[in-house]
């Protein structure tokens, strides 16, 4: 009796510390507000475009009505005023005119990035590059103001020539025909002098100076190297670029045009990213990728002294950007945690005004997640970075499901910034871990060639020890680990379903390229100077590289997939076309595996509507639900 009595106070003991368990872990949740999509896609994303010539307001571009549209806001902070109002094509902001309230915009077809300039004034809107299937792209306001400089591949679908608007008749006047399939990289001010550069591979290029006047190309680099050109110095006699020459990281470098030498100007122990003159060559920015974080130095050229911007709770400026005057700066800050809002900063009064707040009114930010860099071993003891997003609810006795995402490129970087659609995947439960994978920029130059010729081999194996470290969390549930990417993101989601089909337990591929052949054979025109660049990290379709290539292709191999798989696509994309997404959906579904297909019409290589978004992120949530954390929640319920 005495043992049966026991047997069942151990078995109630069992009963309600279960049941505690469970009140604690459903306390935790509601602490834990949980968002819907459509609260998270209405997280404004919004940026300045900058002042008016009287410096009373700022042009704004913005998605808050759903795609993006121009709006002006007072330069002392207040309610955005509308000024476009398209229900179609995205409009992007480029610049009030220097000396009137005429405004520059640019348009492309609905994500085809066949971009057209327009003008906006009192009257109405006017193309100013009308041309079909001719793109056209910004590149700077002369000093004097009276016109403008852009490319165009007008002349030859292949080439983008550099041209000179002048504002009042709108004529455009060609100043450099690039027939050699050099990538502009600056003019400076008395326009006698363009900085040139020749892809070598995509790391690797050549820097060319050429003088307007004679004709004559100079070449400034002595060694096969990642050189790109910053900023020409305001009086013209020398040019600033960026090396990675002499070591892991791209240092800035001045060329004097006169003598023809160059002399290291500033290091750091990261790249050194970007580098420009104010407009008055009164400040100098300097900007670097540090962790996968911008960081950004100004300094006053004369003496020498940084500049201190106000600190801004809990977040980073990444950019200014000055007005001609040089008196008041457009800044921008945000962090992991929290969307990236502008500021007007005034460097006499020290005054500064918040032009957006960009966080839904809806979502409490204390719900958001932090991101943390961490860092794992691969197969072969190499040191992998990663940006790791872990859900509040998350404990050893509430174990959550993971995905690693994967960034774009080949080369890119997944960064410290704020993702609505991550913060929502994280807010639903799911850690997320971006691994930057070998091959991946911003880890220096040995590391960023380590995928050449490699792709879905040693990177994939990285993405796989991803997995295994998250596997290794105590709030992870080892069992239950996705794989999620966009464009080069999309491409390892096909090679982890179908070269190691085991290893994750489902994919989700967002417009990735599944076949290498197709997709290296149907590069856009624009980007033929950068093609055999590209050849030469990935291999050129057209000889015997074509072997590998089909061998890593996913296309050509999906019987090996064995988990459910979702695939999003843009009817418009330019860069990987929809055939792609197409192919592979019929593909994986002759095997049986659950697959399920999004595709916008109105979309190119990324999803810039919010309707769409909403849709599109929706979607991949309830298909994780689904297939990756639903049945896990089932098994846990009927086993307690």
């Amino acid at each position: 009796m005495m043992k049966k009595l026991l047997v069942i106070s151990l078995g109630l003991l069992l009963f309600y510390s279960c049941k505690e368990e469970k009140k604690e872990e459903t306390a935790q949740m509601e602490e834990i507000k949980q968002y819907s999509i459509e609260q998270f896609m209405d997280n404004e994303n919004a940026y300045a475009n900058g002042y008016s010539p009287d410096k009373s307001k700022v042009l704004m571009t913005s998605n808050r009505s759903g795609i993006y549209n121009m709006y002006t806001v007072p330069a002392n902070g207040g309610e955005m005023t509308q000024l476009t109002k398209s229900d179609s094509a995205s409009v992007y902001g480029i610049s009030y005119f220097p000396e009137d309230d005429r405004i520059l915009f640019r348009m492309d077809g609905n994500g085809d990035e066949i971009f057209k300039l327009y003008v906006k004034d009192s009257t109405g809107t006017k193309a100013l590059t009308p041309t079909e299937k001719v793109r056209a792209l910004f590149r700077g306001w002369a000093k004097d103001g009276k016109s403008f400089f852009y490319g165009s591949n007008e002349r030859d679908s292949k080439y983008m020539d550099h041209y000179e608007m002048d504002i009042e008749t709108f004529t455009p006047k060609i100043i450099y025909k690039n027939e050699d399939g050099m990538d502009f990289g600056g003019m400076s001010e008395d326009r006698k002098h363009i900085a040139l550069g020749k892809s070598i591979n995509t790391n690797d290029s050549d820097l060319y100076i050429l003088n307007t006047e004679t004709g004559k190309r100079t070449k400034i680099n002595d060694s096969l190297s990642g050189n790109s050109p910053q900023d020409f110095s305001p009086d013209g006699t020398s040019l600033y670029y960026t090396t990675d020459a002499d070591g892991e990281y791209s240092t800035l470098m001045k060329y004097n045009i006169a003598e023809g030498t160059s002399e290291k100007v500033a290091e750091r122990d990261w790249d050194i990213t970007g580098f420009y003159f104010t407009h008055n060559g009164t400040y100098q920015l300097l900007f670097t990728n540090e962790d996968a974080e911008t960081k950004m130095e100004v300094k006053e050229v004369a003496s020498g002294d940084v500049i201190d911007f106000p600190e801004i709770e809990g977040q980073s400026i990444n950019s200014a950007s000055f007005s001609r005057d040089e008196t008041i700066a457009l800044l921008r800050a945000g962090g992991s945690h929290t969307p990236t809002n502008s500021y007007s900063y005034n460097l006499e009064t020290k005054e500064l005004n918040q032009l957006t707040d960009v966080l839904n009114d809806e979502i409490d930010g204390d719900d958001l997640v932090s991101a943390e860099v961490i860092r794992f071993k691969s197969f072969d003891g190499l040191e992998i970075p990663a940006i790791y997003y872990q859900p509040k609810q998350a404990t050893a006795e509430n174990k959550v499901p993971a995905l690693v995402w994967v960034h774009g490129g080949p080369g890119g970087q997944s960064r410290q910034g704020f993702n609505s659609t991550i913060q929502y995947l994280v807010n639903h439960g799911y850690a997320v871990l971006a691994v930057n994978n070998r091959g991946s920029s911003g880890y220096g130059k040995s590391f960023y060639k380590m995928d050449d010729q490699n792709h879905g081999d040693k990177d994939l194996k990285d993405c796989i020890a991803g997995k295994d470290w998250l596997a290794e969390q105590d709030v992870i549930d080892g069992n239950k680990i996705g794989i999620i990417g966009g464009s080069y993101g999309g491409y390892m989601t096909m090679a982890a379903l179908t070269y190691a089909p085991e290893e994750f337990d489902v994919g989700v591929n967002i417009f990735g390229v599944t076949n290498w052949l197709r997709t290296l054979k149907s590069i856009p025109p624009w980007w033929e100077s950068f093609k055999e660049a590209l050849y030469t990290e990935m291999g050129d379709p057209n000889t015997a590289d074509s072997v590998r290539l089909r061998e890593i292709s996913p296309l050509f191999h999906t019987d090996k997939v064995t988990k459910p798989l979702m695939v999003l696509q843009g009817a418009q994309d330019p860069r990987v076309l929809q055939v792609e997404s197409d192919e592979i959906v019929a593909g994986v579904k002759k095997n049986g595996v659950p697959v399920e297909y999004v595709l916008f019409e109105d979309e190119g290589h990324g999803f810039v509507k919010k309707e769409n978004q909403i849709e599109a992120y929706g979607k991949i949530k309830d298909f994780l639900d689904k297939y990756l954390k639903g049945e896990g929640q089932q098994g846990m319920d009927t086993g307690m």
